[in-house]
């Protein structure tokens, strides 16, 4: 890839910016806070990303932590601040009386000692929308340390990931990334509340119970039925043909009928004429009592043709499928490169730092438009100065605040 061209600042006017004008002050790592503040942001929202002197630790993680920095801080601006000073956490005190909403992934306890959590900074500010994310909502367990994994093992997601015995976290961090999307609703929600009465509150959301949320679906199923949710990998399935096949070469595709109709035009498509006249296959119930024979057969059958013949008859036929993808793939893929799906950011660290590449967009549109990027994630402490002097600092105070090393 080569170096970017591409300016630091990039608008658009047709893209709808709902958030235009609120400013959000942001301490957080990692996922979690950073996805929050990644949404308002797309929506338009000055945010500021407070980071330590040496810089927020995801910048310089490696392996699957590589992402992490260039995904969740697009569309932001970065200030260094040593909150462990006085004289920093005066700064960033009176950073947060401007603004709008304050969020932070931080421990419990922990902006409490520098005067930023909610109760200290609504005192200043009473419009202040003051949003946490934490591993649990106050209770029992809100001292104990989370990570995404953590929670999805004691939450039942790993149990429904896995196959028997064998607990899997999901391939990505679901519920980091889901905690920061309901850290934004619950901020939406109060800026709704705000305008009515004029006064902020305070939002939490936390790994734990996001986890939860995502596993009602099951708790109702055993409630519903009596019976144990059973691990999706040996879940009772209730369609016959919803499967993962192997084909020529050793290429897989995912493959489904789950409808009597669309079982029909399966065996017209694949040339099954004797299963679909076979009486005991007539109803998707019958076709679930034989489904390991079933799918069998069908695998046999189907396993000298390529994943892409397969694909486009199923597509053809208005049938489910799925090519099985890595996520490198989604690079090169067709539907998200002509929607717009897709757009260039400029790396601020690592190896490629200043080097051009791929990101994904926030999965919505607004009067028809993808929420694009403006600000390409920020270097540490690139818009120290301006944020200082917009707070009012002389150039000469600046200049004392970086030979102190409060601000970076």
């Amino acid at each position: 890839m080569m170096p970017s061209t591409a300016p630091q600042t990039m608008h658009d006017t047709s893209v709808p910016q709902p958030l235009t004008g609120l400013r959000v002050v942001e301490f957080t790592h990692m996922v979690m806070g950073p996805t929050c503040g990644m949404v308002l942001a797309d929506m338009g929202a000055e945010v500021i990303k407070v980071e330590p002197v040496d810089g927020d630790r995801t910048r310089r993680l490696l392996g699957a932590g590589a992402g992490f920095f260039p995904m969740f801080n697009r569309n932001k601006k970065s200030i260094g601040i040593d909150l462990h000073s006085a004289e920093g956490a005066a700064v960033a005190r009176r950073l947060c009386a401007t603004a709008d909403v304050v969020a932070e992934n931080f421990k419990p306890g922990t902006m409490g000692k520098y005067g930023l959590d909610y109760a200290s900074l609504c005192q200043a500010n009473p419009r202040l929308i003051h949003v946490s994310h934490k591993g649990f909502l106050p209770g029992p367990y809100d001292h104990r340390t989370a990570l995404d994994e953590v929670v999805q093992m004691m939450g039942g997601l790993a149990y429904m990931t896995g196959r028997p015995g064998d607990p899997l976290r999901a391939g990505t961090s679901v519920n980091d990334i889901m905690g920061g999307l309901f850290g934004a609703i619950g901020v939406l929600g109060a800026l709704i509340q705000r305008g009515i009465t004029g006064k902020g509150m305070e939002v939490q959301s936390a790994l734990y119970e996001n986890n939860v949320f995502l596993m009602g679906q099951h708790m109702l199923q055993f409630a519903m039925t009596g019976k144990h949710p059973a691990p999706m990998p040996a879940r009772d399935n209730p369609w016959a043909v919803y499967d993962v096949f192997t084909v020529k070469d050793g290429e897989q595709i995912f493959l489904a009928a789950v409808s009597d109709a669309q079982w029909l035009t399966f065996c017209d498509v694949l040339g099954f004429a004797d299963l679909k006249a076979e009486p005991g296959l007539a109803t998707n119930n019958q076709r679930v009592t034989q489904r390991p024979r079933l799918l069998r057969v069908i695998g046999e059958r189907i396993a000298g043709r390529s994943a892409a013949e397969l694909a486009a008859a199923m597509e053809k036929a208005g049938l489910p499928f799925a090519p099985i993808r890595r996520p490198e793939d989604l690079y090169d893929d067709e539907h998200l490169l002509a929607t717009g799906g897709l757009a260039d950011v400029r790396l601020p660290d690592g190896p490629k730092a200043g080097e051009t590449v791929k990101t994904t967009l926030f999965p919505i549109t607004l009067g028809g438009e993808r929420l694009g990027v403006r600000l390409h994630p920020p270097a540490l402490g690139e818009h120290t100065d301006e944020l200082l002097a917009g707070l009012g600092y002389s150039p000469g105070e600046i200049t004392q605040l970086r030979a102190t090393q409060t601000v970076a």
